[in-house]
């Protein structure tokens, strides 16, 4: 059986996000929120709010516990320091915390991850389940050599 750590990450995080999406709702507000400072437009993914879950439930299982704080680096950006004349380096600026807190919250919602006190959140065992099997099923599915020993 393989893990998470067996499958590429971009795609093990577009199937799962694939099985949680019905699990997940996306707010009203999401449609005019941005996912950082650093950037101008909100994100123009039809699925992104999925495809935002499932990579926090994948970062969470990988890094975990963890806190939104963290994430919200890991999720950031470099922000021009100076749009015209680039008259001072750039600068990292976090990701949106709002959007990180929400799908947090539902993925704890639907049993994926749970919190610990003073620790942060981390995942399940039916989280990491899911993860897991996703990895198995997608690695059978990739006709890839180097990941044929995992299936």
């Amino acid at each position: 059986m393989a893990t998470l750590y067996d499958a590429p990450a971009e795609d093990l995080i577009e199937a799962v996000a694939d099985e949680i999406e019905d699990e997940l709702e996306q707010p009203d507000w999401m449609d005019l929120a941005k996912t950082g400072t650093a950037r101008e437009l909100p994100p123009e993914q039809e699925d992104f709010w999925a495809l935002r879950g499932a990579s926090l439930l994948r970062k969470v299982a990988v890094d975990g516990p963890v806190g939104v704080d963290r994430l919200s680096t890991a999720y950031g950006d470099a922000k021009q320091g100076s749009t015209r004349y680039k008259v001072r380096p750039n600068s990292k600026t976090g990701g949106s915390k709002k959007i990180i807190r929400t799908l947090l919250q539902q993925l704890e919602d639907a049993g994926y991850i749970n919190t610990r006190e003073g620790h942060g959140r981390e995942v399940t065992g039916e989280g990491r389940q899911l993860l897991d099997d996703t990895a198995t099923e997608l690695i059978e599915e990739l006709d890839r050599p180097e990941l044929e020993r995992y299936a």
